[in-house]
Formats: C-alpha cells, sequence, structure tokens
C-alpha cells in the first residue's frame, strides 16, 4: 500500500493511525487544511472591509 493509499485511508476514517510519526503527520494535515481556511476567509473578509472603507470615502 502506497502512502496515498494510506492517507485515503485515513480521511475516510477506514483505518485510524497507527505510529507517532503518523498521528504527527495527521496533525500536521489538519493543521494545513485548517490555516488554509484561515486564509480563504481572511482573502473574503479582507476584499469586504476594503469595500466598505471605499464607499465611505
Amino acid at each position: 500500500m502506497d502512502p496515498i493509499d494510506n492517507l485515503m485511508e485515513l480521511i475516510e476514517g477506514k483505518s485510524k493511525p497507527k505510529s507517532k510519526k503518523e498521528k504527527r503527520k495527521w496533525r500536521e494535515i489538519e493543521q494545513y487544511k485548517e490555516r488554509l481556511e484561515l486564509e480563504r476567509e481572511l482573502e473574503f473578509y479582507d476584499g469586504s472591509l476594503e469595500h466598505l472603507l471605499e464607499e465611505e470615502y
């Protein structure tokens, strides 16, 4: 089984991380996904705030 298959099984919940290394990788993946989501939200709000500032002046 290659690493991509292992990752897909973890994402789908078919198996749980067995080693500390796998658990650490899973946490890193979750942190990366959270950071991407936050960046998307910041981009959304940044654009809307700039629009509001432009309307006031």
